[in-house]
């Protein structure tokens, strides 16, 4: 099983690490971070790398994609290069998945018309205009497209498609290794359980938050 998760500028790191980190404990498979060309690629903050071990070129035909978000995703809406390759490898993928603003890419590809996704909460509006149903929750599926919400919604997908790939069994033991029992220490991790002011005081900044 080939899962690639395709890195661009500007990523957001626990979108790609947190799904790599379930999907490589897998057996048989094989995770590769791939971009426009192989080489070290940085996060939001620049101040984090990760190693792009393809070209997307070289990896056509995944079993399994995985879309990170991050700010930059913004300035791949029109990249036909990215995009162009994500229609490719959709049509021979098993599962195409995403985390945060990756289903914005993803729908911009035209993938995710008339079904129903996700995606992080500031941004779950411009969905619809991509053509794509928004729907509330940490994992959403709608046949072979998974799609997350905000950032560390994307170790939950991935358990979730390692239960569909390889059995509830392995998924709940990948899930006891890594020790994910999730007890934060505030009721802040949606603006359904945030203090209004809180919610209201990252509305008003979404636009540096996203971009």
């Amino acid at each position: 099983m080939l899962a690639v998760i395709v890195l661009f500028d500007r990523f957001t790191a626990l979108d790609a690490v947190g799904p790599y980190d379930v999907l490589s404990s897998l057996p048989g498979a094989e995770v590769v971070f791939a971009a426009h060309q192989p080489g070290p690629v940085a996060n939001e903050k620049g101040t984090l790398r990760l190693m792009a071990d393809a070209a997307l070129a070289d990896v056509p035909a995944p079993d399994v994609i995985v879309v990170p978000g991050g700010p930059g995703q913004h300035a791949h809406m029109d990249d036909q290069g990215l995009l162009g390759w994500l229609r490719t490898a959709d049509a021979r993928s098993a599962w195409t998945t995403s985390v945060c603003t990756g289903s914005l890419l993803l729908a911009s590809a035209g993938l995710l018309r008339g079904r129903r996704a996700t995606t992080h909460w500031l941004a779950l509006d411009e969905l619809a205009g991509l053509g794509a149903v928004p729907a509330t929750g940490r994992v959403v599926t709608d046949g072979k497209y998974m799609t997350a919400a905000g950032v560390s919604a994307g170790l939950d997908m991935a358990l979730v498609l390692a239960g569909k790939l390889a059995g509830d069994a392995v998924a709940q033991s990948v899930q006891l290794a890594l020790e994910y029992d999730p007890q934060p220490p505030y009721q802040a991790g949606s603006p359904a359980t945030a203090p209004q002011a809180i919610a209201d005081a990252l509305r008003a900044r979404r636009d540096q938050i996203l971009t």
